[in-house]
């Protein structure tokens, strides 16, 4: 079982200044938080895309880069990719380089986008998101196999006899991941490649979600891939700290995030009810103590036969202080209960 850690980068407004806080100073923090991870023994980091005023992150790829300078053992994760709106010819390279710095910690979780900004601003129409995916992941996975390709779609010009370099670190094919917000044809699209899952769960209850992995897991075996190969993750939002006033006050930062994409969606207001609705035994968040915590990932653990578990935990931008030492608890507390 690995334990890892994703962000998206999440950038607070200050209301004193009336601005959203310096992203130069929470992409440098972001470092210091990777490298704590490595220190205390977090198997994976995963940094998300976003192209929002409020994240700070639109390119995963440099952040990770920099982060594999720094870092000696931890695997390095896009959290995820939007590969929609991506060039896969562009991503194998990049990720490719990553792997090559880091000697073989790259990853690639490749997504549709639950955000959509990235769409518009590449240019690329939202009528054709799934098929601008299927395309762009049957080329992606044919650049993992093969130095030299031909490919043809509908939505890219076709490669004919081209090669892409580099390759990754001593030419081994890039772990990719398919993340998947709940759909039943992405986990089916990924138990047919025999591609790893990991699934987003932020709401609601995770048993709701054990119909779905059991779907997966059934057709990846009906599709003939070895089950000594499979692997399922699960991402939800995270917080640890063994002092329950620092809980109690983290909802005002949770809230906050949450208040801002939801009023773009059309959600109501978040309310305590919600959270601690979500932070209790059969809820989504897993924030609270370290005990509390750990018991709650053993349980999914348990639920889903997962092989790995992702905490996101920078949701609404905590401070800097406040995010070190629940990365410190993760790794320190957590992760040896759990394992």
């Amino acid at each position: 079982m690995e334990l890892g850690i994703g962000m998206f980068g999440d950038v607070a407004w200050d209301v004193k200044t009336g601005k959203y806080r310096d992203v130069g100073t929470k992409l440098n923090e972001i470092l210091e938080q990777v490298k704590l991870m490595d220190q205390v023994g977090i198997d994976v980091f995963a940094m998300g895309e976003h192209h929002r005023e409020d994240y700070a992150v639109s390119s995963p790829e440099i952040l990770l880069a920099a982060a594999a300078s720094v870092t000696k053992n931890i695997k390095l994760a896009s959290g995820v990719t939007v590969l929609s709106s991506s060039e896969p010819v562009k991503v194998y390279e990049d990720f490719s380089m990553i792997d090559l710095i880091s000697k073989g910690r790259a990853e690639i979780f490749v997504g549709r986008g639950s955000f959509i900004e990235s769409f518009p601003l590449y240019g690329y129409d939202l009528s054709d998101y799934n098929q601008l995916f299927e395309e762009k992941l049957d080329l992606l996975l044919k650049i993992n196999k093969e130095e030299n390709l031909s490919w043809s779609g509908k939505l890219r010009a076709p490669m004919q006899n081209q090669t892409v370099y580099p390759r990754a670190y001593q030419n081994r094919p890039l772990p990719i991941w398919v993340a998947v917000g709940g759909t039943p044809e992405s986990v089916l699209r990924a138990a047919k490649l025999g591609l790893p899952l990991i699934l987003a769960i932020i709401g609601g209850m995770p048993r709701q979600f054990k119909t779905l992995i059991e779907f997966y897991k059934q057709e990846y075996m009906r599709a003939g891939h070895e089950k000594s190969k499979m692997q399922i993750a699960t991402h939800s939002h995270t917080f640890v700290s063994d002092d329950p006033k620092v809980i109690d006050q983290y909802f005002y930062t949770y809230k906050s995030q949450m208040d801002r994409i939801g009023r773009s969606r059309g959600w109501a207001p978040y309310s305590k009810e919600q959270y601690e609705g979500g932070r209790s035994k059969d809820g989504a968040l897993f924030m609270g103590s370290a005990n509390e915590v750990a018991d709650k990932i053993s349980e999914m653990k348990e639920l889903f036969g997962l092989t790995r578990f992702i905490g996101h935990m920078d949701v609404g931008d905590p401070a800097h202080d406040g995010m070190m030492k629940s990365i410190e608890l993760f790794g320190e507390k957590v992760a040896p209960i759990v394992k």
